[in-house]
């Protein structure tokens, strides 16, 4: 027991030093100087939508308020009784001079309903630099400028961007997700790319539609469930970079109840799972106070055991609190928000082992190396 509770209590360890390295990565991505663009050509924004969440409408007027010369928004959906095509409307009534396109086309061209929507979207785009976004995201003013300027630099193929977790609700499950997001998912993908990742998010995804063309267009990715990471691995696989653009929008956590935000996390962890198991695996190590909790027990409540706790919860708060200023974020909440989001990060990790299925809008897919198959 005594041995279990210095392995669990080096786990620990270990998952706090990450999440220290990860909030110094995130300070010095904020502070990194910023160049603008060397030119500005036209962008093609392509938005798939479906139904309505929790700040739907702020999130996709936030596109109305770019600061670009020239682009255009082509909104999608697959459903002509959709309700979002009305908060569209509106949009497109309060902002007329803005270039919008709408799209409504059912028709479908592999298993993943997304994809289905931006191929039927594509011809609709007027420009040779393409930004594909997710309907939940809200971005700044100069996220165009900031995207571009990225994809000028020499090599690069494909930019993406890291994006914050915006609670969408006031619920407890709400507030978890956006805490996963924040102090977890963040601090840990900056990490991994210091390490050599890269990794395409699919909040943002912008190439030309050359880059697009030689990859086999977004056909290649129709059967993918991980359709971001996959489009990433492709471009990479031409010898191309993939960089992150110097900008980190906001994605609305419209999770009302724990099943709802159990299953989306869910949904997460098999396919991160299928796609890069190992590190998947490796991950667990981030639920520093779950293990701390452990070497609590093994070591029958001993006062070291006691103080590592004490100080792994402390570090979290603090490194939270830390983030939220680099990041102009919200409050983070009370200490013992942590303990429920690591109990709760536990399961799921336990879940994700325990088959392949997840639930996305509707469907039940598979997740096996990034593909998906209709159950």
């Amino acid at each position: 027991m005594h041995i279990l509770a210095g392995i669990t209590g080096l786990c620990a360890l270990i998952g706090v030093a990450q999440l220290i390295l990860g909030t110094w990565l995130i300070q010095r991505f904020c502070a990194a100087p910023v160049a603008p663009p060397s030119s500005r050509p036209p962008v093609s924004i392509l938005k798939p939508l479906c139904g309505i969440e929790p700040l739907t409408e702020l999130a996709l007027e936030s596109f109305f308020h770019i600061e670009y010369p020239d682009f255009q928004v082509v909104f999608g959906v697959q459903n002509p009784a959709d309700p979002v095509l009305a908060i569209v409307a509106k949009l497109r009534a309060r902002y007329p001079e803005r270039d919008v396109a709408v799209v409504v086309d059912a028709s479908l061209h592999g298993s993943s309903r997304k994809v289905s929507n931006l191929i039927n979207m594509y011809p609709a785009a007027k420009y040779e630099t393409l930004v594909m976004s997710d309907a939940d995201i809200h971005v700044p003013p100069y996220f165009l400028d900031r995207v571009v300027a990225a994809m000028q630099q020499p090599g690069v193929g494909l930019v993406t961007t890291l994006y914050t977790g915006l609670p969408g609700t006031p619920h407890l499950a709400t507030l978890m997700g956006a805490n996963q997001i924040n102090y977890t998912f963040l601090p840990g993908a900056l990490l991994a790319r210091k390490l050599g990742r890269q990794d395409c998010l699919g909040v943002t995804m912008a190439l030309t539609k050359s880059v697009l063309a030689q990859v086999g267009g977004l056909a290649a990715v129709a059967n993918n469930l991980a359709d971001d990471q996959v489009l990433g691995r492709l471009v990479l696989a031409k010898g191309y970079k993939l960089t992150l653009a110097q900008v980190i929008p906001a994605t609305t956590v419209p999770e009302h109840n724990f099943a709802v935000l159990l299953r989306h996390e869910l949904r997460w962890a098999r396919t991160i799972r299928a796609l890069v198991p190992i590190p998947y695996a490796a991950s667990v190590l981030q639920i520093s106070l779950f293990w701390a909790m452990l070497a609590v027990a093994f070591s029958g409540g001993a006062a070291w055991s006691w103080l590592l706790f004490l100080a792994v919860l402390a570090i979290r708060y603090i490194t939270a609190h830390y983030i939220d200023a680099t990041l102009r974020l919200a409050k983070s909440g009370d200490a013992w928000l942590f303990l429920v989001r690591d109990f709760c990060s536990f399961i799921i990790y336990v879940a994700s082992f325990t088959g392949d299925k997840v639930y996305w809008r509707g469907q039940i897919m598979q997740a096996d190396a990034g593909r998906i198959s209709p159950n």
